[in-house]
């Protein structure tokens, strides 16, 4: 019985034991996985400040509230972490390396815009000169043509070439606006300037800006649709108002644009003469609010490019206005040397403020745009081909007209007004005076030719890099350009031995282009299928086959392998020199 109870009182007591253990493991259970957790994360901790977390193995012992307590977030474990937290750049290396590259792209962007405005410069200054210098010898050349008709006869279907009727238009409209602009007085002028007061020569000298340019981008057009008047062959059908018209229109426009650009220069005048310089201050102080115009704004390369080309003639027109407000203060102090020294450091001020809006715009317009700072190089390259395009024989255009479609800048108004300038400052009398000015006009020639040479060069040069090569030897052939080439018919065209692949560059200067027998030509038939057997109709003549089939392929070796600087002979000496 005793024994019974005993068994009965130890069966008793192992259940409890069990029950126990049971409770015990299930509330440790969850304290032995966060144990086993906060081991695992401390042994796959990684370096951290040069300090290694320790491993935090505790020992099965201890009890389950000494780990609670270890784990509750305190304010020194929070300041600990927070003094050796680190990270690793490497991580996202791709990021850091982009913005390194931005600042890398901000860096080059002053020396990459500055070489082509340089070149813009040297470009509008080619196109500036050329309107003093061999745009008169050509309007004469023109006109005694025009005067030798009746001796000499027609001796061909024209004549006058469209280029000499360009330029005795070009010199008609010249002398007009000249003897028109003798109507206006420049000193009036001034002081019904300088009478205003601050804020409205700020904004008239903003709404002179605006209307330069809504000038610039209709004056083209209007001398374009004047020499494509005069010069369009009879035998079409007139669908125009006629060459008078045309021809008032672009006399008025330039005189127009001619008297916008005096005022221009009146008011900066105005400016450098002010006692305290506040409307010159505030005249460049006018250039960074186009900083925040065009910073913000969303622009393409080809936009880039427009405003690119829009900064350059405004740096070349301010540099001629600069030049126009010296001329008048020199005149007005008898030609003392001592006030030139007066307006130097208000020049350069200028000259340097508008640099530095310029470097600023550009950087950041590129930043905010993704764009890098080669796309300046493409620029120049585009410039230069146009460049070395006007050189060729079967040039569509004049280079000082190409300037003025790519830039805006048109010489006539700005060339019209420096002559006045001239002419009114400088008194010519007396023999020695007119020698002088003979000696100035070769010394101009001289200047526009080295400075052709010079451009013609660094021209071939960034043509090359940007191998572009190919373009210039190519024939135009605006018809026949979406179709797939075919062989000729020889009874339109002279067999391919006859006709030279590759134009010689001798002919673009000594040797006028040659017309074109109809104005526009007839297309061809269209082409079902194009198979590189003959029709069975016809069969192949073996002298066209033998002759083509081994010059095709040294004909296009020859054309792309074209010296560049064989186009005329002045890019020659121009490489040497650039």
């Amino acid at each position: 019985m005793a024994d019974s109870l005993g068994i009965g009182t130890s069966d008793e007591k192992d259940s409890e034991n069990d029950d126990h253990k049971r409770v015990k493991c299930s509330w440790g259970a969850p304290a032995i996985s966060r144990r086993t957790n906060v081991s695992g994360s401390a042994a796959k901790m990684t370096e951290t400040l040069g300090f290694y977390e320790k491993p935090a193995v505790k020992d099965e012992q201890h009890e389950p509230s000494d780990l609670d307590d270890s784990d509750e977030p305190s304010l020194l474990r929070f300041m600990c972490a927070e003094l050796t937290r680190g990270y690793f750049l490497e991580h996202n290396e791709a990021k850091y390396t982009e913005r390194r590259e931005r600042v890398y792209t901000c860096m080059r962007i002053p020396r990459e815009l500055e070489r082509l405005m340089i070149f813009g410069v040297c470009l509008c200054l080619d196109a500036f000169l050329y309107v003093f210098t061999l745009l008169p010898l050509r309007t004469l050349l023109a006109f005694l043509r025009v005067l030798t008709i009746p001796c000499c006869g027609l001796g061909g279907s024209r004549f006058l070439q469209p280029a000499q009727v360009c330029d005795l238009l070009k010199g008609l409209i010249m002398v007009l606006c000249y003897s028109m602009m003798h109507y206006v007085d420049y000193a009036m002028m001034y002081h019904l300037i300088r009478g205003q007061s601050v804020i409205k020569l700020y904004i008239i000298y903003n709404m002179l800006e605006v209307a330069d340019r809504l000038f610039s981008s209709f004056g083209q057009d209007i001398l374009d649709a004047l020499y494509w008047t005069a010069t369009e062959p009879k035998s079409r059908k007139r669908a125009h108002i006629g060459v008078i018209p045309h021809f008032l229109m672009a006399v008025f426009y330039v005189f127009l644009h001619a008297i916008l650009i005096m005022v221009q220069a009146s008011t900066l005048n105005v400016a450098f003469n002010s006692h305290n310089k506040s409307l010159l201050t505030i005249m460049m102080s006018n250039n960074f609010v186009e900083i925040k115009g065009s910073v913000f704004k969303k622009f393409e390369k080809n936009n880039l490019f427009q405003m690119s080309n829009s900064d350059i003639k405004e740096r070349f027109t301010n540099y001629v206005l600069l030049l126009i407000v010296c001329l008048r203060n020199m005149e007005q102090f008898s030609w003392n040397s001592d006030h030139l020294w007066v307006l130097l450091p208000d020049v350069f001020m200028v000259i340097l403020s508008e640099i530095a809006v310029d470097v600023v715009k550009h950087a950041f317009i590129t930043k905010f745009n993704d764009i890098t700072a080669d796309v300046y190089s493409e620029y120049k390259a585009s410039l230069a081909f146009e460049l070395v395009s006007s050189r060729q024989q079967n040039a569509y255009t004049d280079y000082s007209d190409s300037v003025a479609r790519r830039m805006g800048f048109i010489p006539l108004p700005l060339a019209v007004l420096l002559i006045r300038v001239v002419m009114s400052s400088v008194k010519i009398q007396g023999a020695l005076s007119y020698v002088c000015l003979l000696l100035f006009y070769l010394g101009l020639i001289t200047l526009k030719v080295l400075n052709s040479i010079v451009i013609l060069g660094k021209s071939c040069r960034y043509v090359k890099e940007a191998n572009m090569e190919g373009k210039l030897f190519e024939r135009p052939t605006p018809q026949t350009s979406k179709q797939t080439p075919k062989k000729a018919n020889p009874a339109k065209s002279p067999p391919p031995s006859a006709e030279p692949e590759v134009q010689r560059p001798s002919t673009s200067i000594t040797k006028q282009p040659t017309p074109r027998a109809k104005p526009f030509p007839v297309a061809p038939p269209p082409v079902t299928e194009v198979t590189s057997d003959p029709p069975p109709d016809s069969p192949p003549k073996p002298e066209e086959s033998s002759s083509e089939t081994p010059q095709s392929p040294e004909l296009k070796h020859r054309t792309t392998n074209k010296d560049l600087l064989e186009i005329d002979r002045f890019t020659i000496c121009g490489n040497r020199i650039g």
